[in-house]
């Protein structure tokens, strides 16, 4: 199987940020030393981030506004969202589902051989993104310019759906213009896409070497059993998404899978979504849905479908409970599964947002808030992998999502294969034939 030059150079990065920051872990001398090593490592990443950060705001916005212009009407908006939204709920059911079974079946937590924390530690971490009035309040903008600086995906996704309806029922010749420049700004964001993910792996190789130089490698066999539990299942829920991606595209999936790999393993191994959004993006116009679609959904996938996130509050909260020797009951776990489901949809865009849902909802069940602590040093290991997991959940989201609107086009083998971005969709894009 060809891989592309990107995808190639990531796994490089990879491969020799875990080598240099072994070595630099090794020759340390102490955890001082190695954090302040660690920090110059951390500059290359953050720049990476902070390059994506940059493209995210404009790049959502021209999508959703020329998508949604071209939608003609507030009805489709409201079928695709209402499509969209169903399986979103569905792949949340299903993820959370499996993250309590595997939890129970493989026991991750029982007789684990380390010190636990005092159960009235603090972990530190704020737990009021929970609130549901205030996530209901804080979705609508009170400034757009405020909601873009600060990269609030949802904000702009409101913003943005009011002004491309508004645009879309104007038929004046200005208004035309106004969406012709929109369409432009997309095709303009999506070549800067292009020339920020050249950076991608130094970001990553920063990203790699920076966590095992403070972590070190031992870290990853203290806690194997975890790491191998929740992967594992993380492999089922992969596996489930494929076959329902292949109820709707059928033997499509696989071209999407191929087109998918290079942002999964960009935010395997930065540990980031919105390092992944541009290309994931980029990615979708080459198998083809259309840019309206992919515009709106992608989006509103990236608060509230993130699959790996879900598996993985459930079963971090079983794995605590496991760790203090503290049964939960079926109906317990069932109640805890519900709570998850809706309180997970409140805290999009918070950094570290999973541990933010368990830190918040343990104290409901009687878990010590302080057993975050257990996984906070292999935090960035499972989040590695949840991160790669919610890439590919949206990426099936949305196709099949256009699928079910007709909006899937097709796309030239060699264009969709290329690492540059498609030229301007209309030259590159030919309608299916049948």
């Amino acid at each position: 199987m060809k891989m592309n030059r990107l995808t190639t150079m990531i796994m490089i990065a990879m491969v020799l940020g875990v080598i240099v920051g072994y070595a630099c872990h090794t020759l340390a001398g102490g955890p001082e030393q190695a954090k302040a090593i660690a920090g110059y490592f951390g500059i290359l990443t953050d720049i990476f981030l902070r390059l994506i950060k940059m493209i995210i705001a404009p790049l959502v916005f021209a999508t959703l506004v020329a998508g949604l212009a071209g939608m003609g009407d507030s009805k489709t908006v409201g079928r695709i969202g209402a499509k969209a939204l169903g399986w979103f709920v569905a792949a949340s059911l299903v993820s959370l589902s499996l993250g309590l079974l595997f939890a129970n079946l493989l026991q991750p937590g029982s007789n684990l051989g380390v010190p636990l924390p005092e159960v009235g530690a603090a972990v530190g971490l704020k737990t009021s993104a929970l609130n549901l009035k205030d996530f209901i309040t804080h979705v609508f903008p009170k400034n757009i310019f405020e909601a873009m600086a600060a990269n609030e995906i949802l904000q702009i996704l409101v913003f943005a759906v009011f002004f491309g309806l508004a645009l879309g029922h104007l038929h004046n010749q200005t208004a035309r213009s106004l969406v012709c420049t929109m369409e432009e700004v997309v095709h303009v964001m999506l070549k800067v896409t292009d020339y920020v993910m050249r950076f991608a792996p130094i970001g990553v190789f920063g990203a790699v070497a920076g966590i095992i130089t403070t972590q070190g490698l031992g870290m990853l066999a203290v806690f194997g059993k975890l790491l191998l539990s929740f992967y594992v299942a993380l492999a089922v829920l992969w596996l489930a998404l494929i076959v329902a991606g292949y109820f709707v595209l059928g033997k499509d999936v696989f071209r999407l899978l191929k087109l998918v790999r290079s942002p999964m393993l960009l935010g395997f191994s930065t540990a980031s979504s919105e390092s992944a959004y541009p290309k994931l993006m980029e990615q979708l116009e080459k198998f083809g849905v259309r840019d309206r679609i992919t515009g709106f959904v992608l989006p509103l996938g990236y608060s509230f479908n993130l699959d790996g996130s879900m598996l993985y509050c459930a079963f971090a909260a079983l794995f605590i409970a496991q760790a203090y020797g503290i049964d939960m009951s079926l109906t317990a776990q069932i109640t805890m599964l519900l709570v998850l489901m809706i309180s997970s949809k409140g805290v999009a865009g918070v950094p570290r947002s999973s541990l933010v849902v368990v830190a918040a909802v343990l104290p409901m069940f009687g878990l010590p808030e302080a057993g975050l602590l257990l996984i906070l040093g292999i935090d960035h290991f499972l989040d590695m992998g949840r991160t790669a997991t919610n890439v590919l959940g949206n990426a099936i989201a949305t196709a099949a999502v256009a699928k079910w609107e007709n909006g899937v086009d097709k796309v030239p083998a060699e264009l969709a294969e290329a690492d540059e971005a498609l030229p301007v969709a209309d030259e590159a894009l030919a309608p299916a034939t049948t």
